[in-house]
C-alpha cells in the first residue's frame, strides 16, 4: 500500500506541474463556475420562485454540486491525453503499481476540485450569499461535495480508459448537461410533472443539493419526500457507491491496456 500511495503521489505532482506550465485550462475551470452562478443568479433568477423567495440562496448549493460534477469531463480528457500521447503506455513498462496511475489523476483532480470549490465559495459570498447554520454544517456540507466529487472523478477516469476519440468527449460534455438539469439544482423537484419529479429526487446529484441546502441552512431545504427527508443518507450512499464501483473498474480497464 505504501508504494502505491507514493507512485500515486509522485503521478500527482506530475499532473500539478503540467497546470503550473499550462495554467490557462485551469484558470478557466475555476472561473466557469462563478459566471454559471451569476447567469442563473441574476439574469434568470428573477423569474423564478422558490421555496423561502431567496433564489441566489436556493441556488448555490445547486451551483456547487453543479460543479463537482462538471469535474468528470476534465478528468475525462486528461486520461484519454495521456492514452493517446502514449504516456499511459510508457507508465504501464515501468516498475509501479497499477493503480498509482489512475490514482494519482483522481488525487491531482481532487485537489484541481478543492481550489475550485473554495473559488466558488468565495464568489458566492461577494454575491452575497451567507450561510445560517454553524461552521460545523457547513463543513459536513462541504465534505459531502467533496464527496461526490470523488466519486465523478472516478467516472471520468474509467470513461477516459474505455472510450476513445474526441467525439466521446464531446458527447460526455453534452449528456451531462441534461443529467444535471435533471434534478432540483435549478428548481424545486415539485415544481416538475410528478413522474419526472421522482426521477429527479433519485438523481445522486440531488441529494447532495438537498443535504447541503439544509446544512447550510437554506430556507424550504427539505420536502416532504422520502427521498428528500433521508437526503444526508443517500448524499453519503450514492458517492461511496459509485466509487466503490468505478474505482474498481477503471482499476481493472487500466490492467486489460494493450490486451
Amino acid at each position: 500500500m505504501t508504494w502505491a500511495l507514493r507512485d500515486a503521489w509522485t503521478v500527482t505532482l506530475r499532473d500539478l506541474q503540467h497546470w503550473r506550465r499550462q495554467p490557462a485550462g485551469p484558470l478557466i475551470g475555476l472561473a466557469f463556475p462563478v459566471l454559471l452562478l451569476l447567469m442563473f443568479g441574476f439574469l434568470l433568477g428573477g423569474a423564478i420562485s422558490v421555496p423561502g423567495g431567496d433564489y441566489l440562496a436556493f441556488l448555490f448549493p445547486g451551483m456547487l454540486v453543479l460543479a463537482m460534477v462538471f469535474g468528470l469531463e476534465e478528468t475525462m480528457t486528461a486520461v484519454q491525453q495521456d492514452a493517446a500521447r502514449g504516456v499511459t503506455d510508457r507508465f504501464r513498462t515501468l516498475p509501479m503499481s497499477r493503480w498509482a496511475v489512475v490514482g494519482g489523476r483522481a488525487g491531482a483532480d481532487l485537489l484541481s476540485s478543492t481550489l475550485g470549490l473554495v473559488v466558488l465559495l468565495a464568489g458566492g459570498l461577494v454575491v452575497g450569499w451567507r450561510w445560517q447554520g454553524g461552521a460545523l454544517a457547513a463543513l459536513a456540507a462541504v465534505g459531502l461535495l467533496l464527496l461526490l466529487r470523488v466519486a465523478a472523478l472516478w467516472v471520468g477516469v474509467w470513461l477516459g480508459l474505455a472510450l476513445r476519440g474526441p467525439g466521446t468527449v464531446v458527447a460526455v460534455q453534452i449528456l451531462v448537461w441534461p443529467f444535471a438539469f435533471l434534478s432540483n439544482a435549478f428548481v424545486p423537484a415539485q415544481s416538475m410533472p410528478g413522474w419526472l419529479a421522482t426521477v429527479a429526487e433519485l438523481n445522486p446529484m440531488a441529494a447532495t443539493v438537498t443535504a447541503t441546502r439544509d446544512l447550510f441552512g437554506t430556507p424550504g431545504a427539505v420536502d416532504a419526500t422520502w427521498a428528500s427527508e433521508h437526503a444526508l443518507l443517500l448524499a453519503v450512499a450514492w458517492p461511496v457507491l459509485l466509487t466503490a464501483v468505478f474505482a474498481t473498474a477503471a482499476a481493472r480497464r487500466y490492467a486489460r491496456l494493450g490486451r
